[in-house]
C-alpha cells in the first residue's frame, strides 16, 4: 500500500520493484504506469481494464497499425493486446538476467520489434545470445531467463507488446512453438 501512495506523491507514473533472495527473484511487481504505454493492471489480473499511459497519445497511431500487421501474419486474430511499451537501454545499460513471472506471461506472446540498436547490444535468452535487427518482429518466450547487455555507445530502443490470441487465457498457452526465440 505504501509504494502507491509514494508514486503518487512524488508524481511518478511508475515503477517496478523485485525482492532477491539467495540469488532468485521471489517477488517482482509492477505499479502505476511508464509514460509511454498500455496495460493492464497487473494487480487485478486475470481481469483485463487497458489503461494508456500520457506517452501512449505520441507512441499509438505508429504503434497499432504495426501491432495490427504483426499479429495478422503470425497469430489468429480477435484476441487482446494487454500491454506495450517502448522500452530504452541506455549505452552501457544492462538488464539483468530475470524470467519474467506475472501469471499474464503464461498465456501472451512477447513481441520484440527494435527501433534503434548497435552492434554491441546483445539479447541473452536461456544462455543464448541474440542480436535482434531494427524493423523485424521477435517473439521472445519471457518465461526462460533472459538478459540484455548494451555495450555500444547508442541507446537501444525497442517497441515490446504482449498479445492473448483468443481462447489461450483459458488454455494458459504461451509461445506455442517458442523455445527462447523466433524471429517472425
Amino acid at each position: 500500500k505504501k509504494i502507491p501512495q509514494l508514486l503518487h506523491d512524488f508524481a511518478v507514473p511508475g515503477a517496478a520493484i523485485a525482492i532477491i533472495e539467495n540469488g532468485e527473484i521471489v517477488l517482482q511487481k509492477g505499479y502505476g504506469f511508464s509514460d509511454i504505454e498500455f496495460s493492464v493492471d497487473d494487480n487485478k489480473w486475470p481481469e483485463r481494464e487497458v489503461h494508456h499511459g500520457p506517452g501512449w497519445e505520441r507512441l499509438g497511431d505508429v504503434a497499432m497499425p504495426v501491432m495490427q500487421e504483426i499479429i495478422k501474419k503470425h497469430y489468429p486474430t480477435g484476441g487482446e493486446v494487454i500491454r506495450a511499451v517502448a522500452a530504452s537501454l541506455t549505452a552501457g545499460g544492462n538488464i539483468k538476467a530475470h524470467t519474467d513471472l506475472h501469471q499474464s506471461f503464461h498465456c501472451a506472446h512477447r513481441i520484440h520489434v527494435p527501433i534503434t540498436t548497435n552492434p554491441k547490444v546483445w539479447f541473452t535468452i536461456d544462455g543464448r545470445p541474440y542480436q535482434l535487427k531494427v524493423g523485424e518482429a521477435y517473439e521472445v518466450n519471457n518465461q526462460k531467463q533472459h538478459s540484455v547487455t548494451n555495450k555500444g555507445g547508442e541507446h537501444r530502443i525497442t517497441f515490446i507488446f504482449d498479445y492473448i490470441p483468443p481462447g489461450s487465457l483459458a488454455d494458459g498457452q504461451q509461445g506455442k512453438g517458442c523455445i527462447g526465440y523466433k524471429q517472425l
